[in-house]
C-alpha cells in the first residue's frame, strides 16, 4: 500500500517528524515511551514491509533489550535495593526501570528517524531549507541519501570484483583481506568523485545564487492546510499539558508519576493521536480507494 502521508506538503511532514522526534526525546513517561514506541514501530512497518519487521525484530528488540539490561550495571542510583553487584554495588528497582525507558525512548527514535529518511527525501529537503541554509541544506540531502546509496554502488563493485575472482570470498585470508581494500578504495573513489559532481552539478545550475529561482512540484493546499492545523493543534495540546505536569514522570530516587485524571488521560490520548496521524491518514485513504473500486 502506498503511502498517502507522503504525498503532503513538505511542511506538513517535516512538522510531523520534529514534532514526533523531539516529543519521543523528551516525555519519559512509561506511557509516552510506549506510544512513541508502538506507533513508530506500525508506521515503519507500514512504509517498509517486511523488511521492517525483520530489522526490528532482529536489531531493534536485541538493542532495546541489551540497552536495558546494561545500565543497572553502572547506573546504582534508586531507593528500592534488589539485591547486590560481585563488585558490592547495590542492583535497585530504579535503575532497571530507567534502562527500559531509555532504551525503549532509543529504540523509538531510531525508528522515527528511520520513517523520516523514508518520507522526507532530499528533494524535499532541498525545498524546504535550500534558500534559507544553501549548503548546509545541499550536504544534509547529500548525507541523507548517502547510506542507500552507498549499499547499492557496494553491490555493484562486490559483483563486479566477484567476477574476476578478487571478492572478499575468494583465496586465503592475506588474499581476501587485499581484495576487501581493494573494493573500499573503489568505494571512497566513487564517493568522492560522485560528491564533486554533485557539487559541480548544483554549482552550474545556480543553485544557493540570490534570486535565483526553481521548479517545484510541490504545492500547499487546503488539505496540507488542515492536516498542518490538526498537528499544531495536537502538538500544542501535548505541550502545554507537558508544562502542566500532566505526563510528568520520575525514576529517582523513587518512581513516581502524576496521579491519573481526565486531564492526563486527555494528554496522552492526544498524544497517541498525534503518533497515529499518518497511520490513520493511510488507513483513510486506503478506504476511500476500495469505496471508489466498489462504486465503479
Amino acid at each position: 500500500m502506498k503511502d498517502a502521508f507522503s504525498s503532503y506538503h513538505p511542511v506538513v511532514n517535516f512538522a510531523y517528524f520534529a514534532l514526533v522526534i523531539a516529543f519521543s526525546m523528551v516525555f519519559m513517561h512509561p506511557a509516552c515511551l510506549a506510544i512513541s514506541l508502538l506507533f513508530s514501530f506500525l508506521y515503519s512497518i507500514s512504509l517498509n514491509g517486511r523488511r521492517a519487521i525483520r530489522f526490528n525484530l532482529l536489531y531493534m528488540l536485541p538493542m532495546l533489550v541489551t540497552t536495558a539490561l546494561i545500565n543497572p550495571a553502572f547506573n546504582h542510583e534508586g531507593a528500592t535495593i534488589l539485591g547486590y553487584l560481585r563488585s558490592g554495588n547495590p542492583l535497585t528497582l530504579e535503575s532497571i526501570a530507567y534502562g527500559f525507558a531509555a532504551a525503549t525512548m532509543f529504540v523509538s527514535v531510531i525508528c522515527w528517524f528511520s520513517c523520516y529518511n523514508a518520507v522526507m527525501t532530499s528533494d524535499k529537503f532541498v525545498y524546504l531549507f535550500g534558500r534559507v541554509i544553501p549548503a548546509l541544506s545541499l550536504v544534509l540531502s547529500m548525507v541523507l541519501r548517502f547510506v542507500p546509496r552507498f549499499k547499492a554502488q557496494l553491490a555493484v563493485v562486490s559483483a563486479a570484483q566477484r567476477c574476476i575472482g578478487r571478492d572478499i570470498s575468494n583465496g586465503s585470508l592475506p588474499a581476501r583481506a587485499k581484495h576487501g581494500i581493494r573494493i573500499l578504495s573503489i568505494m571512497t573513489t566513487w564517493m568522492l568523485e560522485n560528491a564533486v559532481e554533485t557539487a559541480a552539478s548544483m554549482r552550474s545550475r545556480g543553485y544557493g545564487l540570490k534570486g535565483r529561482t526553481a521548479f517545484s512540484l510541490f504545492r500547499f493546499d487546503r488539505r496540507d492546510g488542515f492536516a498542518l492545523i490538526a498537528i499544531g493543534s495536537i502538538g500544542g495540546y501535548v505541550w502545554i499539558g507537558a508544562g502542566a505536569k500532566a505526563m510528568y514522570y520520575r525514576y529517582f530516587p523513587s518512581m513516581k508519576g502524576v496521579e491519573s485524571s481526565a486531564y492526563s488521560m486527555s494528554v496522552f490520548l492526544a498524544y497517541a493521536a498525534l503518533c497515529a496521524i499518518p497511520l490513520v491518514i493511510n488507513i483513510r485513504e486506503d478506504l476511500r480507494w476500495k469505496h471508489s473500486q466498489s462504486i465503479v
